[in-house]
């Protein structure tokens, strides 16, 4: 026991040697500067030292109409603020000399104004409030790029769509020959997802642009702020009311994360579509040259490389936008790294991603062709209008959808081809043997995939009295759509236009 006493006492010992002589790190240290900081700081140059300058610049006239700080502290900071480098600012390596971008453009300031100026733009204020309005300024402008580029696609779609109301093609169920369709019903499916995709992207983009500043770190500030001046200043259309949640809840992000993944789960299924028309086998979709690359080494190659790409950025989007929930899940809730500096790069990259993604399909389909006789034929064939052929039997002869069905299948079952005329013939053979009033005419022209389109014209089918009405209404949708775009994109330059004239009038 003595031993082991000794073992243990000298064991301390020699710990607590080591550590008195072991250097403790300044900071920032090495690691912690190398692998978290420097990467914020570059994040924060590339994607919000706009919206910081401007966000200084909103507080300083909400600071001054409040009569918080003086006229002349104000016009020297408004001063300040307009002289600064800022092609130096984005350009600095970071040095660890300050924690972050928020300090550099303070140093900056207070060089050019003085320390006791430049700190008094600080008043009722934090980096936490700070950098909530930064990100939501960010997250705002990427939702209407997202928006533009789906109108974009949307446009594209509908002018495809209006070029082929007659183009009769297959569609398809469980990757097999299902029905004659059109090629404008087919598209005008997806241009509704793209208008469900807006209305989820314009929901969403109402509860983000709302200003957090004025929450300060988490609970306000005793000075008498003005969280209506600055949200007018900087384009927000309300408040993120409730201090706590402005910096703490992150159902802002999570739920643009989510409408991200939704349209991008079905961008990509549309583009896997695009892709296997584009194949030799299915012969439907031709890219311009502009849009296809060619092979090294094969010279008969036009890969539809572009559609490749849609989709891959379009899995990337999703899957970086699944990562942004998964990273906030189980997290505090309360003011956390996890839901700031390190995911708010990865929220722009799903979002750059998306908008790439939507701009590169609506570009590569203005350019495409579509081979309407192909499309014909396999529409033509494969006893796709055989449907027809039962509900002809229905109306015509007055029997029950379960007999047609069953006399309609023995035919198709025994029928060596899918040629009209001999399935016709057959048809025409076991109906007058059950006594049914039909003629060899009739059940002919059931057979034609024309015919069987024409007939379903109710709301929502691909007969020509359905989708005319729909083309006009997706039409009228997609005007009003980009009008509320355009409306908010220049209430967004209006409120910099205002922001710079108050400032202006600051530093007058």
């Amino acid at each position: 026991m003595l031993a082991t006493h000794r073992t243990g006492e000298f064991g301390r010992a020699q710990r607590l040697a080591i550590l008195k002589n072991m250097q403790a790190s300044a900071f920032p240290a090495t690691v912690y500067r190398k692998e978290v900081l420097a990467h914020i700081f570059a994040d924060a140059q590339r994607l919000f030292l706009p919206s910081l300058l401007e966000i200084d610049r909103a507080h300083l006239i909400m600071l001054r109409a409040q009569g918080i700080v003086s006229a002349e502290t104000a016009a020297a900071c408004a001063r300040g603020l307009r002289t600064l480098d800022v092609a130096a600012l984005a350009a600095a390596v970071y040095d660890g000399t300050v924690e972050d971008l928020f300090f550099l453009v303070e140093r900056q300031l207070a060089a050019a104004v003085g320390g006791d100026e430049a700190g008094r733009l600080h008043t009722a204020r934090s980096r936490n409030d700070i950098d909530l309005t930064m990100y939501r300024m960010l997250l705002r402008e990427n939702l209407l790029r997202a928006l533009a580029s789906s109108l974009e696609l949307r446009d594209v779609l509908l002018r495809i769509a209006r070029e082929h109301t007659g183009t009769v093609m297959p569609a398809y169920t469980h990757n097999q020959p299902a029905q004659p369709t059109t090629l404008a019903h087919y598209l005008l499916a997806y241009v509704e997802v793209l208008e469900r995709d807006a209305e989820r992207l314009f929901a969403c983009y109402a509860r983000v642009n709302r200003n957090p500043l004025g929450a300060c770190a988490i609970t306000t500030t005793g000075f008498p702020i003005d969280r209506y001046l600055t949200a007018q200043l900087l384009g927000f259309r309300g408040l993120v009311t409730n201090s706590y949640g402005a910096i703490a809840a992150v159902d802002y992000v999570a739920e643009a994360s989510s409408v991200l993944a939704t349209a991008m789960l079905s961008l990509g299924r549309f583009a896997q579509d695009m892709l296997l028309w584009s194949t030799a086998e299915f012969g439907f979709l031709r890219l311009s040259d502009g849009y296809v690359q060619i092979s090294s080494i094969m010279p008969q190659k036009r890969n539809p490389v572009p559609l490749e790409h849609v989709r891959v950025l379009a899995s990337r989007a999703l899957s970086e936008s699944q990562s942004v929930l998964g990273a906030l899940h189980n997290t505090p809730f309360a003011d956390m790294n996890d839901g700031e500096d390190s995911l708010q790069p990865l929220v722009a990259l799903a979002w750059s991603d998306a908008q790439r993604a939507l701009s590169l399909l609506a570009g590569a389909l203005s350019e495409a062709s579509f081979n309407t006789g192909r499309m014909q034929e396999r529409a033509a064939g494969s006893f796709l209008t055989v449907t027809e052929v039962a509900d002809t039997l229905v109306r015509r002869c007055g029997i029950s959808f379960g007999n047609a069905h069953g006399l309609v299948a023995a035919a198709v079952r025994a029928a060596a081809s899918d040629n009209p005329d001999a399935l016709a013939a057959d048809l025409y053979a076991r109906a007058s043997a059950e006594g049914m009033c039909i003629t060899h005419d009739e059940l002919r022209e059931a057979l034609e995939p024309e015919r069987f389109v024409a007939l379903r014209s109710v709301p929502g089918g691909p007969g020509l009295a359905a989708i005319v009405p729909e083309l006009e209404r997706a039409a009228a949708q997609l005007a009003a759509d980009q009008a509320t775009v355009a409306a908010e994109q220049a209430h967004l330059a209006s409120a910099h236009a205002l922001l710079l004239q108050r400032c202006a009038a600051v530093e007058a």
